[in-house]
């Protein structure tokens, strides 16, 4: 039994790999740059679309804190390329939505495929406890963000992109029941994913939050929403992963 949960991951990944080849190209929207947010301050146009990306340079300097003060788990790795993408992508949403349009997209799409690639290298490492595997993840999937986000770029196919994000929201709590991760852990991920999936109710729902709440868009709640979800996953490093790691170890020690 524990076998063949421990090949569910897997099996879920071909799945959805099967699927999204069924399925077909998944094309981008054709008004996708047509932003409700129309506002300017101090001459930065689409100014709540731009300043709401500060949420991310926060989360990302207490993940910097993070990598400098604590000792190098299993995860390192994936984690330092999950929080170095979430600050790069504080700059380069900033820099798309001063001039919204495919070229610049690309700059705001490739952080995000990274820190999906990071985050998942991350866990897998951490909760599998294996350093060298996990570098190995992290090379690999760094090549598979990349490839996705050029993939879209030339052909206009969001397929390999959206499977990144899709097994990141996936996987993630799959291993944490496969490995048994400990419940803070599990919890805290569950909340993060639940603002993950509220910030792209907020995208889709754009204008029409908008013209309910006058005062931000919805792709401005989605930013925020966003970062909050990184910020969480950042905040319950430092408990944890090192707790998952001690306890494991523990555990080894103690077995026949």
């Amino acid at each position: 039994m524990k076998i063949q949960m421990r090949a569910l991951p897997f099996i879920v990944t071909i799945l959805l790999a099967l699927v999204l080849m069924v399925y077909g190209a998944i094309p981008q929207l054709s008004h996708y740059h047509e932003f409700a947010d129309q506002s300017s301050w101090q001459g930065v146009p689409h100014a709540m679309d731009v300043l709401s990306n500060i949420g991310f340079l926060v989360a990302a300097v207490l993940g910097l804190r993070y990598l400098v003060s604590s000792p190098k788990s299993h995860g390192y790795y994936g984690y330092a390329l999950f929080i170095f993408s979430i600050l790069a992508t504080s700059f380069c949403s900033s820099y798309y939505h001063l001039a919204p349009d495919d070229a610049r997209l690309l700059w705001d799409r490739l952080p995000i495929a990274l820190a999906c690639a990071g985050l998942l290298a991350g866990v897998r490492a951490e909760l599998l406890l294996t350093s060298s595997q996990g570098l190995r993840d992290v090379l690999l999937l760094v090549v598979f963000a990349v490839a996705s986000v050029v993939w879209w770029q030339y052909s206009g196919d969001l397929r390999p992109y959206l499977a990144l994000q899709i097994l990141s929201l996936v996987l993630i709590p799959l291993w944490q029941s496969i490995y048994q991760a400990p419940l803070r852990q599990r919890l805290v991920f569950a909340w993060a994913i639940a603002l993950y999936v509220l910030a792209k109710i907020c995208e889709l729902n754009d204008t029409s939050i908008l013209n309910t709440l006058q005062v931000i868009s919805g792709h401005s709640l989605k930013h925020l929403f966003a970062a909050l979800a990184a910020g969480l996953i950042i905040w319950q490093l430092d408990g944890s992963n090192w707790s998952v790691t001690r306890l494991r170890s523990l555990t080894n020690r103690q077995s026949p």
